[in-house]
């Protein structure tokens, strides 16, 4: 059979079968002005010609607007509520625990990059961070590691040997713009030397955290990126970019962070731990962001009136939404028994916190930027093809229908 003629169907979804290899990135934190901001410097010639060759479009992200949720929505092509991941980190009512969501255990649904390995592809998946790689390797038959150890890898786990002599970089600190750099660098590397089909590119965030679009600082990154996605291209590859979510400053005029204590705050309210804060953003990376976001989930006991706490955080400044659990998971397609009683977000410019004593925010070299909430939910969908005329008079495109657009969605 003609493989291009081939549909395979992940998740309710169908998806064509790659006409050409297929690189999909994920830019951490991309708000969509990075990248017109770069364009407009002359820095990104690359992404510049995307934006004004009329492919490129804007979506929503899943909120709450983390890492780990959108990027397996990205991967599965559909919300949380299918595939079980709501967060970086929950806590988990079956053994009172709170845990970060890095274990595929937690994952519900399998990834459009796994099943298409089983149908014979060849699929390679490079991630920054380590916390991400067994989420998105979950069941892979293919090629799959991180920058963070990158010097780690076995076949055994990874799918492949020599990393580091293969891209020719030393292993970066997980505290840079050189982390993200490997990521690129490696897919450049894998295209050059192996009959790839379909790769997945996960970037970090860290330079978002601490430079706005247009600041020196980020410019540099975007031009940074721009070569390596040129030279995909010109290996024959489909380049499709998409974001896990934005990002905002949430400090105040004299760049202190805008923070609401939510634990502090309940604990004031309803007596010292009645209520419990859960910040879904928390995992083993808080330097640049000190485990602050715009999205929390609350648990209350049942003797708690929750009309009365939902009533006093709606009249709270900064808070833009406090939802029962049950309509947030409805609003925001997340999986009801991994959220608490309550959702929070916070608004554009205001993080919350839990404890002020439990937020370490000495590593904070910068104003704080963040995200999580619904001001960070728009971010781009970019290819290096032109879209259909239909696709580009959607009225609503989600960052997890990335897979699908590039694969039947092109001319």
């Amino acid at each position: 059979m003609n493989t291009n003629t081939r549909t395979l169907n992940v998740n309710g979804r169908n998806y064509r079968w790659m006409d050409q290899p297929l690189v999909v990135v994920c830019v951490d934190g991309c708000e969509y002005d990075y990248l017109t901001e770069a364009a407009r410097a002359g820095v990104a010639p690359f992404l510049a010609r995307i934006l004004e060759n009329g492919a490129a479009l804007k979506g929503d992200c899943v909120v709450p607007s983390f890492t780990n949720p959108n990027n397996l929505s990205i991967v599965t092509g559909v919300p949380p509520s299918v595939h079980g991941i709501s967060g970086n980190y929950f806590f988990d009512r079956e053994s009172g625990a709170e845990v970060l969501m890095n274990d595929p255990k937690y994952l519900r649904a399998p990834t459009v990059l796994a099943a298409f390995a089983d149908a014979g592809a060849k699929v390679a998946v490079v991630t920054a961070k380590d916390k991400l790689r067994r989420l998105l390797g979950n069941k892979l038959n293919g090629i799959c590691f991180s920058s963070e150890k990158a010097d780690e890898v076995t076949q055994a786990e990874n799918g492949i040997t020599g990393v580091v002599e293969l891209v020719g970089k030393p292993v970066p600190d997980v505290y840079s713009a050189d982390l993200s750099e490997f990521v690129f660098a490696a897919g450049v590397r894998l295209l050059e030397t192996r009959p790839i089909d379909l790769m997945y590119l996960s970037t970090t965030d860290y330079v978002q955290h601490k430079c706005a679009p247009g600041s020196t600082g980020a410019n540099a990154f975007y031009e940074m990126m721009d070569p390596y996605l040129q030279r995909m291209a010109e290996l024959g590859a489909t380049v499709a970019i998409t974001a896990d979510h934005g990002m905002n400053d949430k400090h105040d005029a004299a760049g202190k962070p805008n923070v609401i204590y939510l634990q502090d705050e309940l604990d004031a309210w309803l007596g010292a731990g009645v209520a419990r804060v859960i910040l879904p953003i928390t995992d083993p990376y808080v330097v640049h962001h000190g485990a602050l976001g715009s999205f929390a989930t609350i648990y209350l006991p049942a003797s708690v009136d929750q009309a009365r706490v939902l009533a006093k955080l709606r009249e709270r400044t900064g808070i833009e939404l406090a939802l029962t659990g049950a309509e947030g998971c409805e609003r925001f397609e997340l999986p009801r028994d991994r959220l608490g009683d309550i959702i929070v977000v916070s608004g554009r410019h205001v993080v919350l916190g839990t404890s002020e004593s439990r937020h370490d925010l000495s590593g904070l070299n910068a104003p704080l930027r963040s995200h999580g909430g619904l001001s960070e939910q728009t971010v781009p969908l970019l290819f290096s093809r032109p879209v259909t005329q239909a696709v580009s008079q959607r009225k609503c495109l989600r960052n997890f229908d990335i897979l699908d657009l590039a694969l039947n969605h092109l001319q």
